[in-house]
């Protein structure tokens, strides 16, 4: 039997989420994530993740590289068994990010997710953000030039 949730269920569910990720409460997401989850994301199309334990190593590994690192809701926004949300990330490179070695430098950025909650858990996630704008911010990657006549 499905147990069906609130949107405003939903929404605390999705807040709690975060809060475990911000504080590093990763067992935490036994309670809120699916055995099966699977995220989705363009911005990083060589992770793979399709599994709590899955998620659970790839934020292990974004707490290596950015140790400092923060996502901060600015929009919550909820519909039968999704949750969209507009946020913001911050953090120091400190750790080797794929080719990219640490660069010590701060980058802030915004990101948009969707959610799916089944039974209560987070069962998939979809998530997007500017790769570029990052990379730029973390110097890895020069600024486009002003090309205004």
């Amino acid at each position: 039997m499905t147990m069906r949730t609130t949107s405003e269920e939903n929404k605390v569910l999705v807040r709690r989420f975060g809060e475990a990720m911000n504080t590093r409460q990763f067992d935490l997401l036994d309670e809120l994530v699916a055995a099966g989850f699977v995220r989705h994301c363009q911005a990083t199309p060589e992770v793979d993740v399709r599994s709590l334990q899955g998620f659970k190593d790839f934020l292990r590994h974004d707490a290596a590289v950015f140790p400092d690192s923060v996502q901060t809701l600015q929009h919550i926004v909820a519909e039968g068994d999704l949750v969209a949300i507009w946020a913001t990330y911050s953090g120091t490179q400190r750790g080797q990010m794929g080719p990219f070695p640490p660069s010590g430098k701060k980058m802030q950025l915004d990101f948009g997710a969707v959610l799916r909650v089944e039974d209560g858990k987070i069962t998939e996630l979809w998530v997007t953000w500017d790769n570029m704008a990052a990379l730029a911010q973390l110097g890895h990657l020069a600024p486009a030039a002003n090309k205004s006549a």
